[in-house]
């Protein structure tokens, strides 16, 4: 593969890039951003490898048009691999008002074929290529320019290794067929729904625990003001006021600005100016919301006292089918998962239950909890054996 080592800063060289593109089966893609001090990610550089060479495309060069590169990102007929590629998407999505499709992230991959929870690129190329990875330009400020050739080196590094990665991904799923559960957990990747939160809904990300429904209905109305905001200033949320001082400020509804200025976090200048009355207008919006519209977080059900040890059964349960399946355990089930399972057998509404996960854990997880499969140990080994075959 030839890697380019200069950037792409020219429309016509970026066109014919794009256009070389054509006909191949899959790309490899990957972005440099900045977001410490903006609301909407900064996208400094995009890195993209084909079938015969590797690029970098300069995101900030005057005058660039990035439409060749967008219509191979829409093009159906040419897959895009990300590795963690949640914030690259949203990325995308924000500049295009679509999604890049198909995609295929190898870091959901991997965890599918047994290379463990949420595994970093590092760790994954290493074991998929033995490729060394230089981490010496991993705190590199990507607006700066110009960039030298050892931070654009480093930065195509990711996308030609992450090429040969994807071939083995992709050959290790063939082969023990599970293509199909890797589509099931993809689909929150590729759903607009991930991306398009809604200012009203920004609520949902702040912990406000034990909170009335009155109180979430003021915190709601504050958390959709500061998003508008943050939004329009495009400066982080906690810039604008932070997570903390608006849990208070819904808890205590505060009527003027004197009351508001008590806020831990919020300065008196700050509470008597234009945010101030901006906060102050959106704690009685909550308050005169109705109360058939204020928000309600789903009540957790009640536990019945006495299934640790039932939990503690299914823990070592799925430890053991993961190993043999070879699939990381965080994609089958969490503790909640199996708390759930152990209180309620087969009405759990958990995801351990359905499709494929069902069949590596769940079948066997509710067998446990009913009684008609026991574990034990032999030889040193904890097996699975039928109820009254452990002797």
């Amino acid at each position: 593969m030839n890697v380019n080592k200069t950037l792409i800063t020219d429309s016509g060289v970026l066109a014919e890039f794009c256009t070389r593109l054509k006909g191949a089966p899959f790309i490899t893609v990957d972005t440099e951003f900045m977001r410490e001090s903006t609301y909407w990610p900064i996208l400094c550089l995009v890195q993209v490898a084909g079938p015969d060479e590797a690029v970098a495309i300069d995101a900030l060069a005057d005058g660039l048009d990035m439409s060749p590169l967008f219509g191979v990102l829409r093009d159906p007929d040419i897959l895009k691999v990300f590795h963690a590629g949640r914030q690259d998407m949203e990325i995308f999505y924000n500049l295009m008002s679509h999604l890049p499709a198909p995609i295929f992230d190898t870091q959901i991959a991997a965890m599918v074929c047994g290379f463990g929870d949420q595994v970093g690129y590092e760790t994954l190329i290493s074991r998929l290529t033995g490729a060394p990875i230089d981490k010496s330009s991993r705190f590199t400020d990507w607006s700066l320019r110009p960039l030298s050739d050892k931070q654009i080196a480093y930065a195509l590094d990711d996308v030609v290794h992450l090429f040969e990665a994807y071939e083995k991904l992709k050959e290790t799923l063939e082969k023990s067929g599970r293509e199909n559960w890797l589509n099931e957990e993809m689909e929150i990747l590729t759903a607009t729904r991930t991306y398009d939160v809604a200012p009203e809904d920004t609520w949902r990300r702040i912990k406000a625990r034990g909170a009335k429904p009155r109180t979430l209905a003021v915190l709601r109305e504050l958390a959709a003001w500061r998003e508008k905001e943050a939004q329009r200033r495009d400066v982080p949320r906690g810039r604008v006021v932070k997570d903390d001082s608006l849990v208070e400020i819904a808890h205590h509804t505060p009527s003027t600005a004197k009351e508001l200025g008590r806020t831990r976090g919020l300065s008196k200048g700050l509470a008597e100016g234009k945010i101030g009355s901006a906060l102050l207008a959106a704690v009685q919006r909550g308050l005169a919301a109705p109360k058939d519209d204020w928000p309600r977080v789903p009540k957790k059900p009640d536990l019945p006292e006495g299934i640790g040890p039932m939990t503690d059964l299914l823990k070592v349960l799925l430890k053991m089918k993961c190993q043999d399946m070879n699939v990381a355990q965080k994609l089958v089930a969490n503790v909640s998962d199996l708390d759930l399972i152990a209180a309620f057998g087969e009405e759990a509404d958990v995801s351990a239950l359905h499709g494929w996960r069902r069949e590596v854990f769940g079948d066997d997880a509710l067998r446990l909890r009913n009684g008609e499969i026991a574990l034990a140990a032999r030889d040193g080994v904890i097996k699975i054996f039928p109820t009254g075959e452990t002797a």
